[in-house]
């Protein structure tokens, strides 16, 4: 990791793929407030971001937390940039970028979500198998960056094993290990899913007490309802990107927020290789954290 004199870290290169662009970023302006929240997919975003949007807008129960965070790298969305500039609340972003590539700002904070890796692919399977002809067709248009990965194998224990034994290049190995080795940083939290949904009133508050943003406590039970994820699906219903590169929309994106799926599908000797690469891949600290939390 490269970091300046005073230990920030530096952005080393630009990253492209057919999801993102990290030059979407470059020359952004950053105010003071801004929080970003920077995840490997399928690690909680959504849910993050429904929480971060409940904290800035006090338990509203019309806002979707995604459709009021722009992502700037995403290809889809040219315009993210501009709108994140235009908004006049405290602003939350959304990013998948590898650190190395991120325009990181001391201005701002980091909320950074970490999941189990078997937890990751089996909902990164759901993910790829729901998206619409009319979404695959919208990336190949933009000719950019790498090729989108073909259809995912219907079979799951093929794709995990897939995703195990060829992992693409910024794999989420690196990803992990770059935030965690930042993680001491004052602006930059890391959280990990199955502590987000073990208790999420007292993940509000962990949040909040990073963001400096103080909770009516009369309004906390709102927030925890407004994060699950009937209520998720019903305020993203119309969300119009959704529809178009989801079979389903909302309604299938948002999955089923559970761990563990994988349990009672992958033999013992493919549940252990996911803990053995992890061991090879990160220290001890950084692997029991991502694998348990």
């Amino acid at each position: 990791m490269t970091v300046d004199t005073l230990g920030w870290p530096i952005k080393a290169r630009e990253f492209s793929n057919f999801l993102m662009d990290s030059t979407r970023w470059n020359g952004f302006e950053f105010r003071d407030d801004d929080i970003v929240i920077s995840t490997f997919s399928k690690t909680g975003t959504t849910l993050t971001q429904q929480i971060v949007s409940q904290l800035i807008f006090d338990g509203d129960p019309t806002v979707y937390g995604q459709a009021e965070s722009p992502w700037p790298d995403f290809r889809l969305t040219p315009d993210a940039a501009e709108r994140a500039r235009a908004q006049t609340h405290r602003r939350f972003m959304k990013t998948h970028l590898p650190l190395d590539a991120l325009e990181f700002s001391p201005k701002a904070k980091y909320l950074y979500i970490g999941r189990d890796p078997r937890d990751i692919i089996w909902s990164l399977h759901h993910h790829q198998m729901i998206m619409t002809a009319a979404g695959r067709e919208a990336f190949d248009k933009l000719g950019d960056g790498e090729p989108q990965p073909p259809l995912p194998d219907p079979d799951i224990r093929a794709f995990y094993n897939g995703f195990l034994d060829h992992p693409r290049p910024d794999s989420l190995w690196s990803h992990v290990r770059a935030w965690w080795e930042i993680r001491d940083l004052p602006n930059v939290l890391l959280l990990h899913f199955a502590d987000l949904i073990a208790d999420i009133p007292g993940s509000i508050r962990r949040i909040a007490a990073f963001l400096d943003i103080p909770i009516d406590e009369a309004r906390l039970p709102d927030m925890v309802a407004h994060c699950s994820i009937e209520h998720m699906r019903r305020a993203g219903a119309d969300d119009p990107l959704m529809n178009q590169v989801f079979e389903g929309g909302t309604q299938s994106f948002i999955n089923k927020g559970t761990n563990g799926r994988w349990r009672d599908v992958l033999s013992q000797a493919e549940i252990d290789k996911c803990d053995e690469i992890a061991a090879r891949e990160l220290t001890p600290a950084c692997a029991t954290w991502l694998l348990r939390g």
